[in-house]
């Protein structure tokens, strides 16, 4: 999905968009909602996994407490509070987490490991090398909540450009360009670059700036599917990249 420059168009394509149609449908029994929903967990389950291991759970007691959110939150037991959270994902998704763990482990914890339903598939081993990789940090677990959440997301538009390319046969022209899309110091040359891919210097800046384009316009459609309106995805943008700045 492209984010068009039209506010109009732009408009037009939002309502499809996951967060809206869960929101637009949480009180009847509609399958589109559902599904939606489904795939917003399946994006964003590790921002949640390692907020429970920051707030001292164990690798194998922070995946049963993610599965049975995500189990109880697609019975639709927790939609109910979203239009009074404000509009993006990520707030109502943190809202009702925090609820969760303070409401309901103790009873959860009384049952037998190993009981909770599979709803979204988490990769212990792929999730604990991720959390074991992340510096240590005297930032507030809701700030890092929303750093996760930005390193998700950045990871998600990686993978969409990463598909759209290889599709293209355009594969070895990222892999060269991949470090000018945020102006890396580390990035080569141009003129370097244009040398390795036997092109000129005009076409690989051409390239760079339609990398960058076709970037934004991913992110602006991934940070589309987790607010509830047009307006809210340069907000959305802005504050995600500042948690970096902590």
């Amino acid at each position: 999905m492209n984010i068009d420059s039209s506010g109009a168009n732009r408009d037009r394509v939002f309502v499809t968009t996951h967060w809206s149609l869960v929101l637009s449908a949480q009180e009847k029994d509609s399958p589109g909602s559902l599904e939606a929903l489904e795939a917003l967990c399946r994006a964003y389950w590790y921002p949640l996994y390692a907020f429970a291991r920051r707030q001292g759970q164990r690798p194998h007691d922070a995946q049963d407490l993610t599965q049975e959110f995500f189990a109880r939150l697609l019975k639709k037991d927790y939609l109910k509070s979203a239009a009074r959270e404000k509009g993006r994902f990520r707030s109502f998704l943190l809202t009702a987490f925090k609820r969760f763990l303070a409401d309901e482990w103790d009873r959860q914890h009384a049952q037998k490991r190993g009981g909770f339903a599979t709803v979204v598939s988490i990769d212990q081993e792929l999730a604990e090398s991720r959390f074991a990789a992340e510096p240590a940090h005297s930032l507030q677990p809701d700030v890092l909540f929303d750093r996760q959440w930005a390193i998700t997301l950045i990871e998600r538009v990686m993978a969409r450009l990463e598909e759209e390319y290889l599709n293209s046969g355009r594969a070895r022209l990222l892999e060269h360009l991949r470090h000018c899309l945020a102006r890396d110091e580390s990035a080569l040359p141009y003129a370097q670059i244009a040398a390795q891919l036997n092109l000129t210097e005009a076409a690989v800046k051409m390239a760079v700036h339609r990398l960058r384009v076709r970037y934004r316009e991913i992110l602006h459609a991934e940070i589309a599917q987790t607010v509830s309106s047009p307006g809210e995805v340069q907000e959305e943008v802005r504050h995600l990249f500042s948690t970096f700045e902590s």
